[in-house]
């Protein structure tokens, strides 16, 4: 349901695509001027649109100049990903971007082969954060109830490259944010020259 009408443009529009909280704690400062329309599935955040990404359907085709989607693909089952890709593309202009960052399961490898799946590994403004979390979602969360928070799929770099592939991106740029232990992925709806592609990473702090 669409809780107000996101669509009036003054300015370039972005979705941030699995909101969570409203305090835009992940947006880059390069999103800061521009119109947000919210879509989150848990209607506690008072998103604009409170919807599953893998369905965007209130959403017009061609309605948002970006897609921002920060840990929240890793949410649905493996099959809904290049569902969820497929209607980020549908809900970009000819000139949009789409950025997606996922937890990196290449990077902890190595926390789950020396056998420290609950050692923390880095410290969350939500509190430490485990192998085991990154692999099935934040345990203390889901302690509490937000069973949302689960995750139910996980990325290397070749099947997140595969994911958006499948969705019809005409160009996707993959980078490793190894002190993040993430992937980010940026993909256009059609092809994009390489300074452009170059300058976007640097704006959205990639």
């Amino acid at each position: 349901m669409v809780r107000k009408n996101p669509l009036r443009r003054k300015r370039r529009v972005f979705l941030n695509a699995g909101s969570g909280s409203p305090d835009n704690a992940r947006v880059p400062r390069f999103f800061h001027s521009w119109q947000q329309i919210s879509a989150d599935l848990d209607p506690s955040m008072k998103p604009d649109l409170v919807a599953n990404i893998a369905d965007l359907s209130e959403l017009p085709d061609g309605a948002v100049d970006a897609v921002w989607s920060a840990h929240c693909v890793e949410h649905l089952f493996a099959h809904q990903v290049p569902i969820a890709l497929a209607e980020f593309r549908r809900v970009l202009r000819a000139t949009g971007f789409v950025c997606v960052i996922v937890p990196d399961l290449q990077a902890i490898a190595h926390w789950i082969a020396t056998d420290r799946l609950r050692e923390t590994i880095y410290q969350s403004a939500a509190g430490p954060v485990t192998a085991h979390d990154m692999l099935w979602g934040f345990g203390e969360a889901i302690a509490r109830g937000k069973t949302a928070m689960a995750h139910h799929c996980g990325f290397t770099p070749t099947w997140f490259l595969d994911c958006f592939k499948e969705a019809g991106f005409a160009e996707i740029i993959l980078r490793r944010r190894r002190d993040h232990l993430e992937l980010a992925a940026l993909a256009f709806r059609r092809r994009a020259d390489a300074i452009r592609g170059k300058t976007l990473m640097a704006d959205l702090e990639l």
